[in-house]
């Protein structure tokens, strides 16, 4: 399976796989806001017996059949608290929503 892997210039170690090159369609607008600039690193071509360096091959590999996309995040940062960050002006926007009506 070919990958193509994008830098992001918001975090050092932030990485972006993609299914497709330059194909950030499938990506949410949430993420990408969150990404920076996306710089193209390399193309790979990745099997179930690929090593990567900090991720785990087959989770990539589902995420890119799935999703088109796999997110690298910084070593010192969790899914979760990225995901909470974005998930907090959503919940502030329904809770000033809710107290209007």
């Amino acid at each position: 399976m070919n990958c193509f892997i994008y830098r992001c210039s918001r975090k050092q170690d932030l990485y972006i796989y993609l299914a497709e090159k330059d194909d950030f369609s499938k990506v949410p607008a949430e993420i990408i806001s969150g990404l920076g600039i996306a710089e193209f690193s390399m193309e790979l071509d990745i099997t179930a017996d690929s090593k990567l360096a900090r991720e785990d091959v087959s989770t990539v590999m589902k995420n890119l059949e799935a999703k088109g996309f796999h997110l690298q995040l910084p070593s010192e940062t969790s899914i979760e608290s990225i995901m909470s960050k974005i998930a907090k002006p959503d919940i502030a926007r329904r809770r000033a929503r809710n107290e209007r009506q």
